[in-house]
């Protein structure tokens, strides 16, 4: 990928508790937009929390695959998506995360094409 594309996160108030939200910003033909993510199960959240540890921003690492439909022949690609720090030690921290709905995959696709 020619440039990064960070995850960023912000605390929300809810119930009385601080929480966190993690989005990627991004400009897609001249509109701001902001891509929600989130981990792939509610125990990713303590996951997150350990990845980004003090920072505000993580970067997203792409994992392209292929499955091949052995009925049909057709193969089909894509991406799943990762947030990683390393931290002084060179110690690499990673939690895989997932568009929060349609339009945010959509989004998301679209911000990747526009810088690979």
């Amino acid at each position: 990928m020619a440039n990064q594309i960070f995850v960023e996160r912000e605390t929300f108030e809810k119930n009385g508790r601080t929480f966190f939200s993690y989005f990627i910003k991004g400009n897609i033909r001249g509109k701001e937009v902001k891509v929600a993510v989130v981990p792939p199960d509610k125990g990713g959240y303590t996951v997150l929390d350990i990845v980004f540890g003090d920072a505000m921003a993580a970067e997203l690492v792409l994992k392209p695959y292929e499955i091949k439909d052995e009925s049909t022949g057709r193969v089909i690609s894509g991406n799943t998506y990762a947030v990683q720090t390393v931290d002084e030690d060179g110690e690499i921290y990673e939690c895989s995360i997932k568009p929060y709905r349609n339009s945010d995959k959509a989004l998301l696709n679209m911000l990747v094409k526009q810088v690979s």
